[in-house]
């Protein structure tokens, strides 16, 4: 049975890092001691070590563990031993290029089918859906394949940003980028704004948060979807 929390952001302005999702964390991660963290999206370039114990001062305040996947002699055993596990955000591609070439991807898809309980926030919800493809990054390295974990049956793009009034900027809009992501591919788009997240549990997914989300699919037009919308059967 899925156990999935996946949000937009790990941090919204005003806030410190996860510190608007603790209390929702404190409870999905009740049964693990020690979280297991991916630190391989990198953000800003920082170390796995640092990114590690910037997470680990977070989880602190919950009374967890944690433990960084790159210090593991073994992370395929880490990922299918895991109490618990994060993947956070930074840059996407090199998040999946990492995945695949540590051998990770498959283990973590079966574990996460079988509970284990997850967090990914940007990069890391971005990996939850059907392919990276609708993400935000720019491709700073190649991975052998943009398919995913295919945790939810949609692509997700995290940061949502709606278009500003009056704003001089002449490049391309969210909503650009995905219709032309929808010029050669079906699946559906679920635009999570900063402050939203999805809550999986087993088959059921629901839309959290105070926000809305804006579901797009191929060919039709754009729609608003409420908190605590549920988007099991979206395909």
């Amino acid at each position: 049975m899925k156990n999935l929390i996946i949000a937009s952001t790990s941090t919204v302005f005003g806030l410190g890092y996860l510190e608007y999702l603790l209390p929702t964390l404190e409870a999905h991660f009740k049964n693990a001691e020690t979280i297991v963290f991916i630190p391989y999206a990198r953000p800003s370039g920082i170390s796995h070590d640092d990114y590690t114990l910037k997470v680990s001062e977070a989880f602190t305040k919950i009374g967890k563990k944690v433990v960084g996947l790159h210090t593991f002699e073994s992370p395929l055993a880490a990922i299918e031993q895991a109490q618990g596990i994060f993947t956070g955000g930074g840059n996407t591609f090199l998040l999946v290029k990492k995945l695949y070439e540590t051998n990770v991807l498959s283990a973590l898809k079966t574990v996460l089918l079988n509970g284990t309980p997850y967090l990914g926030c940007s990069a890391g919800s971005n990996i939850t859906g059907l392919t990276m493809e609708t993400t935000n990054d720019m491709p700073i390295v190649y991975p052998p394949s943009f398919k995913t974990l295919g945790m939810v049956p949609f692509n997700i793009n995290p940061h949502y940003l709606d278009p500003t009034e009056g704003s001089t900027h002449m490049g391309e809009t969210r909503e650009t980028r995905i219709n032309e992501f929808h010029a050669f591919n079906t699946q559906p788009v679920l635009g999570l704004r900063e402050g939203s997240w999805l809550e999986v549990r087993g088959a059921k997914i629901t839309l959290k948060g105070t926000l809305t989300a804006r579901l797009f699919r191929q060919n039709q037009t754009p729609i608003e979807l409420e908190s605590e919308a549920d988007l099991s059967n979206l395909s």
